[in-house]
């Protein structure tokens, strides 16, 4: 197909229609459904299907888990203790630093286990074992090869985490500010759900031209 073209850089259009389906009828509600349209600048199909990179744009939220990493994990729920804007700009710098590092260490652990889900490394468990390295000394590189495993990663893939399961909650207030909108009643549905996601690509009848 050939390529259309969005600002000069040349990209691949994909349409395609996402089912979310209740697992086992264990809702009563119906399957939600919609018809995205992706665009990306992967053009080989051959490198990257269109059902693959419709599928892993569905985790596109899950840049949410990195802001909860970054302010729960590593921060520990504090807020930064710089007092004036060099020291917030230094301090917000070493923490972006030091999430890059760890999460470079999970990518490296995986690499070689593509059998494993990436999402079931644990940010925790890098976290844990990379503090215990700087405590202990231990760990130290002092070969010229370096072990892309090392001892984070194999703490990472001793101590997986569950399989994620597909699910489904509906977008409801958790909580009332005001007399006017309710959060709890007969109607409100706090569950979370269990779902199976379907992906079905559509063909582009006409293909744009560039």
């Amino acid at each position: 197909m050939r390529p259309s073209r969005v600002g000069g850089v040349g990209v691949r259009v994909i349409d395609a229609a996402v089912i979310a389906a209740p697992t086992d009828g264990a809702w009563e509600h119906t399957p939600t459904h919609g018809t995205y349209r992706l665009l990306t600048s992967l053009l080989a199909p051959d490198e990257a299907s269109a059902a693959d990179l419709a599928r892993l744009y569905h985790e596109r939220w899950e840049i949410e888990t990195g802001y909860c990493e970054l302010k729960s994990s590593l921060l520990g729920g504090r807020v930064l203790r710089g007092r004036h804007p060099a020291a917030l700009i230094q301090e917000t710098w070493a923490l972006l630093v030091t999430y890059q590092a760890l999460r470079t260490a999970m990518s490296d652990a995986l690499l070689h286990r593509p059998d494993i889900d990436p999402d079931r490394a644990a940010f925790t468990t890098a976290l844990r074992t990379a503090r215990d390295q700087i405590v202990r000394a231990a760990g130290i590189i002092a070969r010229t090869r370096t072990d892309l495993v090392g001892r984070i990663g194999s703490a990472i893939l001793h101590d997986l985490l569950p399989a994620r399961r597909g699910r489904t909650r509906a977008r409801v207030r958790k909580r009332a500010i005001s007399s006017k909108y309710r959060a709890i009643g007969r109607g409100i549905d706090h569950r979370t759900h269990p779902t199976t996601i379907h992906i079905r690509i559509i063909p582009l009848p006409n293909p744009p031209e560039g």
